[in-house]
Protein backbone atom coordinates (compact mmCIF):
# COMPACT_ATOMS: atom_id res chain seq x y z
CA UNK A 1 0.00 0.00 0.00
CA UNK A 2 1.26 3.45 -0.88
CA UNK A 3 0.13 5.20 2.29
CA UNK A 4 2.97 7.68 2.46
CA UNK A 5 2.64 8.68 -1.19
CA UNK A 6 -1.05 9.53 -0.71
CA UNK A 7 -0.28 11.82 2.20
CA UNK A 8 2.69 13.51 0.53
CA UNK A 9 0.68 14.09 -2.65
CA UNK A 10 -2.21 15.42 -0.61
CA UNK A 11 -0.08 17.90 1.28
CA UNK A 12 1.68 19.07 -1.90
CA UNK A 13 -1.66 19.62 -3.62
CA UNK A 14 -2.98 21.58 -0.67
CA UNK A 15 0.12 23.77 -0.60
CA UNK A 16 -0.58 24.73 -4.21
CA UNK A 17 -4.21 25.49 -3.32
CA UNK A 18 -3.08 27.83 -0.55
CA UNK A 19 -0.86 29.80 -2.88
CA UNK A 20 -3.50 30.12 -5.58
CA UNK A 21 -6.15 31.01 -3.00
CA UNK A 22 -4.00 33.90 -1.90
CA UNK A 23 -3.50 35.10 -5.47
CA UNK A 24 -7.24 35.55 -5.77
CA UNK A 25 -7.57 37.12 -2.34
CA UNK A 26 -6.77 40.73 -3.11
CA UNK A 27 -8.58 43.78 -1.83
CA UNK A 28 -9.46 46.60 -4.16
CA UNK A 29 -10.68 50.12 -3.56
CA UNK A 30 -12.16 52.23 -6.34
CA UNK A 31 -9.90 54.97 -7.57
CA UNK A 32 -11.11 58.57 -7.27
CA UNK A 33 -13.44 59.73 -10.05
CA UNK A 34 -10.77 61.97 -11.56
CA UNK A 35 -8.42 59.06 -12.24
CA UNK A 36 -10.91 56.56 -13.68
CA UNK A 37 -9.86 55.61 -17.20
CA UNK A 38 -6.68 57.66 -17.00
CA UNK A 39 -3.50 55.81 -17.89
CA UNK A 40 -0.39 56.61 -15.88
CA UNK A 41 -2.23 58.76 -13.34
CA UNK A 42 -0.37 59.50 -10.12
CA UNK A 43 -3.60 59.31 -8.12
CA UNK A 44 -3.62 55.49 -8.10
CA UNK A 45 -2.02 53.92 -5.02
CA UNK A 46 -0.78 50.35 -5.46
CA UNK A 47 0.98 48.04 -3.02
CA UNK A 48 1.89 44.36 -2.97
CA UNK A 49 2.19 41.58 -0.42
CA UNK A 50 4.67 38.70 -0.72
CA UNK A 51 2.50 35.68 0.02
CA UNK A 52 5.44 33.31 0.59
CA UNK A 53 6.79 35.58 3.34
CA UNK A 54 3.35 36.12 4.81
CA UNK A 55 2.69 32.38 5.06
CA UNK A 56 5.94 31.75 6.94
CA UNK A 57 5.42 34.62 9.40
CA UNK A 58 1.66 34.63 10.04
CA UNK A 59 1.17 32.94 13.44
CA UNK A 60 -2.39 31.84 12.66
CA UNK A 61 -1.20 29.95 9.57
CA UNK A 62 1.76 28.44 11.43
CA UNK A 63 -0.56 27.18 14.19
CA UNK A 64 -2.91 25.64 11.61
CA UNK A 65 0.03 23.96 9.88
CA UNK A 66 1.38 22.55 13.13
CA UNK A 67 -2.02 21.12 14.06
CA UNK A 68 -2.36 19.55 10.61
CA UNK A 69 1.11 18.01 10.79
CA UNK A 70 0.26 16.40 14.14
CA UNK A 71 -3.00 15.07 12.71
CA UNK A 72 -1.19 13.68 9.67
CA UNK A 73 1.40 11.98 11.90
CA UNK A 74 -1.37 10.40 13.99
CA UNK A 75 -3.15 9.15 10.88
CA UNK A 76 0.07 7.72 9.45
CA UNK A 77 0.88 6.00 12.76
CA UNK A 78 -2.61 4.48 12.95
CA UNK A 79 -2.49 3.18 9.38
CA UNK A 80 1.04 1.82 9.77
CA UNK A 81 0.08 -0.02 12.96
CA UNK A 82 -2.98 -1.59 11.33
CA UNK A 83 -0.92 -2.52 8.24
CA UNK A 84 1.71 -4.25 10.40
CA UNK A 85 -0.98 -6.23 12.21
CA UNK A 86 -2.56 -7.22 8.91
CA UNK A 87 0.79 -8.29 7.44
CA UNK A 88 1.46 -10.45 10.51
CA UNK A 89 -1.93 -12.12 10.17
CA UNK A 90 -1.41 -12.71 6.45
CA UNK A 91 2.01 -14.28 7.07
CA UNK A 92 0.54 -16.46 9.82
CA UNK A 93 -2.20 -17.59 7.43
CA UNK A 94 0.35 -18.50 4.73
CA UNK A 95 2.44 -20.45 7.25
CA UNK A 96 -0.59 -22.44 8.46
CA UNK A 97 -1.70 -23.06 4.88
CA UNK A 98 1.72 -24.41 3.88
CA UNK A 99 1.83 -26.65 6.98
CA UNK A 100 -1.74 -27.94 6.49
CA UNK A 101 -2.62 -26.55 9.93
CA UNK A 102 -6.26 -25.86 9.13
CA UNK A 103 -8.75 -28.54 10.17
CA UNK A 104 -10.64 -28.19 6.88
CA UNK A 105 -10.62 -26.40 3.56
CA UNK A 106 -13.69 -24.42 4.65
CA UNK A 107 -11.83 -23.15 7.72
CA UNK A 108 -8.90 -22.02 5.56
CA UNK A 109 -11.26 -20.21 3.17
CA UNK A 110 -12.99 -18.50 6.09
CA UNK A 111 -9.66 -17.24 7.42
CA UNK A 112 -8.63 -16.06 3.96
CA UNK A 113 -11.94 -14.20 3.57
CA UNK A 114 -11.50 -12.59 7.00
CA UNK A 115 -8.01 -11.32 6.14
CA UNK A 116 -9.16 -10.08 2.73
CA UNK A 117 -12.02 -8.18 4.39
CA UNK A 118 -9.59 -6.67 6.87
CA UNK A 119 -7.36 -5.52 4.00
CA UNK A 120 -10.33 -3.94 2.23
CA UNK A 121 -11.40 -2.20 5.46
CA UNK A 122 -7.88 -0.82 5.88
CA UNK A 123 -7.87 0.56 2.33
CA UNK A 124 -11.25 2.18 2.93
CA UNK A 125 -10.01 3.68 6.20
CA UNK A 126 -6.94 5.08 4.45
CA UNK A 127 -9.12 6.66 1.75
CA UNK A 128 -11.54 8.12 4.29
CA UNK A 129 -8.80 9.59 6.49
CA UNK A 130 -6.98 11.01 3.46
CA UNK A 131 -10.19 12.66 2.25
CA UNK A 132 -10.88 14.08 5.70
CA UNK A 133 -7.36 15.49 5.84
CA UNK A 134 -7.71 17.07 2.39
CA UNK A 135 -11.10 18.56 3.35
CA UNK A 136 -9.65 20.06 6.52
CA UNK A 137 -6.72 21.49 4.58
CA UNK A 138 -9.14 23.11 2.15
CA UNK A 139 -11.14 24.52 5.05
CA UNK A 140 -7.92 25.93 6.53
CA UNK A 141 -6.99 27.59 3.24
CA UNK A 142 -10.41 29.28 3.11
CA UNK A 143 -9.99 30.46 6.71
CA UNK A 144 -6.57 31.86 5.83
CA UNK A 145 -7.91 33.71 2.78
CA UNK A 146 -10.88 35.11 4.72
CA UNK A 147 -8.62 36.18 7.56
CA UNK A 148 -6.28 38.08 5.22
CA UNK A 149 -9.09 39.63 3.17
CA UNK A 150 -11.05 40.83 6.20
CA UNK A 151 -7.90 42.36 7.67
CA UNK A 152 -7.02 44.11 4.40
CA UNK A 153 -10.47 45.72 4.25
CA UNK A 154 -9.94 47.23 7.69
CA UNK A 155 -6.30 48.10 7.00
CA UNK A 156 -7.12 49.84 3.73
CA UNK A 157 -9.73 52.15 5.27
CA UNK A 158 -6.89 54.34 6.52
CA UNK A 159 -4.29 53.54 3.84
CA UNK A 160 -6.48 54.21 0.80
CA UNK A 161 -4.80 51.88 -1.68
CA UNK A 162 -6.50 51.52 -5.05
CA UNK A 163 -5.11 48.02 -5.38
CA UNK A 164 -3.22 45.53 -3.20
CA UNK A 165 -1.59 42.78 -5.25
CA UNK A 166 -0.55 39.36 -4.00
CA UNK A 167 2.81 38.10 -5.19
CA UNK A 168 4.08 34.52 -5.06
CA UNK A 169 7.66 34.20 -6.24
CA UNK A 170 7.65 35.47 -9.83
CA UNK A 171 4.16 34.23 -10.68
CA UNK A 172 2.37 37.59 -10.71
CA UNK A 173 4.86 40.37 -10.25
CA UNK A 174 8.04 40.40 -12.30
CA UNK A 175 9.33 43.67 -10.88
CA UNK A 176 8.22 46.24 -8.30
CA UNK A 177 9.96 48.89 -6.27
CA UNK A 178 10.33 47.61 -2.70
CA UNK A 179 8.76 50.88 -1.50
CA UNK A 180 5.42 49.37 -2.54
CA UNK A 181 6.00 46.21 -0.48
CA UNK A 182 3.66 46.27 2.53
CA UNK A 183 4.21 42.64 3.56
CA UNK A 184 5.80 43.51 6.92
CA UNK A 185 2.93 45.83 7.88
CA UNK A 186 0.34 43.23 6.92
CA UNK A 187 2.08 40.40 8.81
CA UNK A 188 2.46 42.55 11.93
CA UNK A 189 -1.18 43.65 11.78
CA UNK A 190 -2.43 40.10 11.23
CA UNK A 191 -0.37 38.75 14.11
CA UNK A 192 -1.54 41.49 16.49
CA UNK A 193 -5.16 40.77 15.58
CA UNK A 194 -4.64 36.99 15.90
CA UNK A 195 -2.96 37.35 19.32
CA UNK A 196 -5.77 39.61 20.54
CA UNK A 197 -8.42 37.18 19.32
CA UNK A 198 -6.60 34.24 20.98
CA UNK A 199 -6.71 35.96 24.39
CA UNK A 200 -10.50 36.34 24.32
Amino acid sequence: MKRTNHFVSGIAAIAVIFLFAQCSGKTEKKAPEASVGTIGTSNMKIAYVEIDTLLTQYNFWNDLNEAMMKKEENIRATLNQKARELDAEAQDFQRKLQNNAFVSRDRAEQEHARISKKQQDLQELQTRLSNELAAENQKNSLQLRDSINSFLKIYNKTKGYSMIISNTGFDNLLYADSAYNITKEIVEGLNVRYTSASKK
